[in-house]
């Protein structure tokens, strides 16, 4: 009997562990369309303060100056680094201090959040970001 309730309940512990595990990899990934707003393209020119070259998207992030002069850190969303680099990203073709050009889509909340479609560096370069805006089949 105590062999069975053991069976029983490492059946249960394992449906558990692996649901939370597929759970968080859900939730972590998600569709363009649920996040961002293809209607609302946005062109931002910031200087780069922060760079995560994670999966299942890479991000770096950028300090904005509007009109009055207030400054804003905008989050950008740019494509996994194995697509970066297909496009010819390095981890270090991106450096903190550095001024960009990035042409993308706002959020969908009106957060300082932006999924990027192409970034223009200083040197001239203008790199494809990567965004699943086009692998939904959206613009």
């Amino acid at each position: 009997m105590k062999a069975i309730i053991k069976a029983g309940f490492s059946r249960v512990a394992a449906i558990v562990f692996f649901s939370i595990v597929a759970g968080g990899s859900a939730v972590a990934h998600h569709s363009f369309t649920a996040e961002y707003d293809v209607n609302k393209p946005i062109t931002l020119t910031g200087t780069v303060t922060k760079l995560e070259w994670t999966n299942p998207h890479a991000r770096f992030y950028i300090d904005v100056k509007d009109a009055s002069g207030t400054i804003a850190n905008w989050e950008i969303e740019i494509g996994s680094p194995n697509t970066l680099i297909r496009y010819g990203w390095k981890r270090d073709t991106m450096k903190v201090g550095e001024e960009v050009v990035v042409e993308g889509y706002l959020a969908k909340d009106s957060s300082k959040m932006a999924n990027a479609k192409a970034v223009k560096f200083s040197d001239g370069r203008l790199i494809n970001a990567g965004s699943s805006a086009n692998l939904d089949g959206t613009k």
